[in-house]
């Protein structure tokens, strides 16, 4: 009896059909018989079935053997094995799907956790990792993972949704966050790139705009890419109309900062039949309290709400951020004074200077620090002095700390401080923004030109903050980042092990970190990775790429 593999192709889909046999002679001719399918057994006990068929004739021949065991260092098998796991759980890998494109969409959203890079990278990094093996993938280079983003820019909208449906299930939120934020690129050939905003305050670069839509906890939802020029209102209907068609949702809470949930907006939601939580601005409060719907003495550190005209005014002065403001604007009065001693002291020791330049330059930092309503500066016989005009001073300070949150959410809906309380969940989402854009994930740079292949790139940075998020949950109570998790987990190498013609990983006992970070997954590792012989390699050679 021999295990005899192959591979049969039904429907566009490649299947793997390992079969035991068994073969006789009939007269002249040597027949063979199927004895048994087990292609649906396991990875490990195939390869129990393969060695025990090799020493069926003494078993103790195996253990005995040395001679024909030879051992080499192995890949690395843990972060791979705990990461593809943890995505097994959180239903990526089902949403995903089992093809050859989906499994090298699903390396590039673990490659991002354990090592962020190019395609070209993600092939790298396969080449020390255990990829191959446990995900079961076929040989690829950075071509095949291009083409894999073509299809997740395809794909996206499908994944999203079944993402959206099992998690959920029939119990879908009610209360959605959405924000933007815009990522700068290296280069100016990316379709998206244009000039806006730019939130990562670096100035002379092109950028992108991504809004990403969460669930109150902050688990991300859908997110979409823009145009670099796209203002923030200008991205809320389409996330709108997707929670309408898309995910089937009827009753919903949309909340937004006070720069994204407007006029046009709120008649989007209107339109649906959706509520919106959202915070007025400081020229909008002042408007509110010269038409008297709100007064100032409502402004304290307590809750107080005012409804008026079916709309909810949620009203709170926050004493530490009054002190913040008030500490910042005193040392930007600071900075001018000590810059009109400075310009003072040069006057004076240069007779010939000018003082028109002198005043320019205190003029303009005073314009830079966006003091001019209350600081001028006044000349007289060639010394500069600092003029405060204290009403204008009075009027700039009176609403510090002061905020007001307004909704039409009904009051059986919730109550003042379920609104207060959904408006600060809004920093959860600058929270998966920020993770996104640090060195666990790297969203940027971007190294892509084509916008499908743009919008792959960003939803694959969606995926990993899942898992991160999903991994930061579960080790909050061990002394450790998701980095140095992560870290730890690749440090987990297999041994590779020949015996005779059989090959297969063997994986040791984690140290007592790893064992702990595993644990707490839920994940078990495997004391054996069958090995399939396949090696991966860029089409690239680093040498030539470092020549030019």
């Amino acid at each position: 009896m021999h295990v005899e593999e192959g591979k049969t192709r039904i429907g566009g889909k490649e299947y793997t059909r390992v079969l035991i046999r068994d073969s006789y002679r009939d007269g002249n001719k040597v027949k063979h018989r199927t004895i048994a399918n087990i292609s649906k057994c396991s990875p490990n006990e195939i390869l129990a079935i393969k060695l025990a068929l090799k020493y069926k004739e003494n078993l103790a021949d195996f253990l005995i053997d040395h001679n024909d065991i030879d051992t080499n260092q192995g890949l690395s098998v843990g972060a791979v094995f705990s990461l593809f796991k943890t995505a097994q759980d959180l239903n990526i890998v089902k949403a995903l799907g089992n093809t050859e494109k989906a499994k090298r969409a699903l390396w590039m959203i673990l490659a991002r956790l354990i090592e962020p890079g190019s395609r070209m990278a993600n092939v790298r990094l396969a080449q020390r990792h255990a990829v191959i093996d446990i995900l079961g993938m076929e040989k690829f280079n950075e071509d095949d993972l291009y083409d894999a983003l073509d299809w997740i820019d395809t794909n996206q909208r499908s994944i999203e949704k079944k993402l959206f449906t099992s998690r959920y299930k029939e119990k879908k939120p009610v209360l959605y966050l959405y924000d933007v934020t815009s990522s700068y690129l290296e280069g100016e050939k990316n379709e998206y790139a244009d000039w806006g905003y730019n939130r990562d305050k670096k100035k002379g670069k092109k950028q992108i705009v991504i809004g990403l839509l969460t669930d109150d906890d902050g688990w991300p939802i859908s997110i979409e890419v823009f145009n670099g020029n796209t203002s923030d209102v200008k991205t809320f209907t389409s996330q709108v109309k997707k929670l309408a068609s898309e995910f089937g949702c009827e009753s919903v809470t949309m909340v937004g900062d006070r720069g994204m949930i407007k006029t046009d907006q709120i008649a989007d939601l209107d339109h649906e039949k959706f509520y919106y939580i959202t915070a007025t601005t400081k020229a909008q409060m002042e408007t509110l309290l010269k038409q008297n719907v709100i007064q100032m003495e409502l402004f304290t550190e307590k809750l107080c709400e005012i409804i008026h005209e079916n709309i909810r005014y949620i009203m709170r002065r926050n004493p530490v951020r009054k002190k913040e403001i008030e500490t910042n604007r005193n040392r930007k009065i600071e900075k001018i004074r000590n810059v009109v001693n400075e310009r003072n002291l040069y006057l004076s020791e240069h007779p010939k200077a000018g003082v028109s330049t002198a005043v320019f330059t205190v003029n303009e930092k005073i314009e830079k620090l966006n003091i001019s309503g209350f600081v001028s500066i006044d000349v007289t016989d060639r010394i500069l002095s600092m003029k405060i005009n204290e009403k204008a001073l009075e009027e700039e300070s009176y609403l510090d700390g002061c905020y007001v949150i307004r909704s039409n959410l009904p009051i059986d809906k919730g109550n003042m401080d379920i609104i207060h309380g959904r408006y600060k969940d809004l920093a959860n989402v600058e929270w998966a923004f920020r993770t996104m854009k640090s060195d666990t994930i790297e969203l940027r740079p971007i190294n892509v030109r084509k916008k499908e292949r743009t919008r792959a790139h960003v939803f694959i940075a969606k995926l990993s903050y899942i898992i991160e998020k999903h991994l930061r949950e579960k080790w909050k109570d061990i002394n450790v980042t998701v980095e140095e998790g992560i870290h730890e987990l690749s440090s987990i190498n297999s041994i590779e092990v020949h015996v005779s013609a059989v090959k297969y990983n063997s994986v040791p006992k984690p140290r007592e970190l790893g064992l702990k970070l595993v644990e707490s997954l839920g994940v078990t590792l495997p004391t054996v990775i069958p090995t399939r012989n396949i090696t991966v390699a860029t089409r690239k050679k680093l040498e030539l790429k470092r020549k030019k």
